[in-house]
C-alpha cells in the first residue's frame, strides 16, 4: 500500500483530509506503473519537438535560399536590362549619326547637281541662291 504512503505525504488541511478518501488517491499507487510509459511518451515527444524544430529550420533555410536566389535573378534581369538600354541607346546614335552623314552627303550631291545644271559659278551671289533653292527644296 504504498499509495497510503503517498497519500500521507500530500500536503492538505485536516478538513480536507477528511474529504478526500485514499481511494480518491489510488491513482498515485499506479503512478509508479506507467512510469516507463511516460518517460518513452516524454522521450517521443522530445524526439517529435526535435524534428519539429529541425523542420522548421530546413524551412527557414530555404526560404532563405529562395529570396536570395529571387535577390540574385533580379539584380541578373536589372544588369540585363541595362545593357539593353545602353545598345539600344548606341545603336539609336550610331542611326543618327549614319542617317546625318547620308543627309550631308545628299545635300552635297545636290549641291552639284544644281550646280552643273545651272551652269552657275562659284561667286558669292550663286552660292546664296544655291542655298535658297536648297533650302527650299
Amino acid at each position: 500500500m504504498d499509495h497510503v504512503i503517498l497519500f500521507e505525504g500530500i500536503p492538505m488541511s485536516k478538513s480536507m483530509r477528511g474529504m478526500c478518501k485514499e481511494e480518491d488517491y489510488a491513482f498515485l499507487g499506479e503512478k509508479g506503473k506507467h512510469h516507463k510509459e511516460t518517460d518513452t511518451l516524454g522521450e517521443d515527444w522530445k524526439e517529435e519537438k526535435m524534428e519539429r524544430e529541425r523542420r522548421r529550420r530546413e524551412r527557414a533555410q530555404q526560404e532563405q535560399e529562395r529570396i536570395r536566389e529571387l535577390e540574385e535573378s533580379r539584380k541578373e534581369k536589372e544588369q540585363q536590362w541595362r545593357h539593353h538600354v545602353s545598345e539600344l541607346a548606341s545603336t539609336q546614335e550610331q542611326r543618327l549619326r549614319d542617317r546625318l552623314a547620308r543627309i550631308h552627303h545628299f545635300r552635297d550631291f545636290q549641291r552639284k547637281v544644281l550646280v552643273e545644271e545651272m551652269s552657275l559659278q562659284t561667286d558669292s551671289e550663286s552660292s546664296q541662291a544655291l542655298d535658297q533653292l536648297l533650302t527650299r527644296i
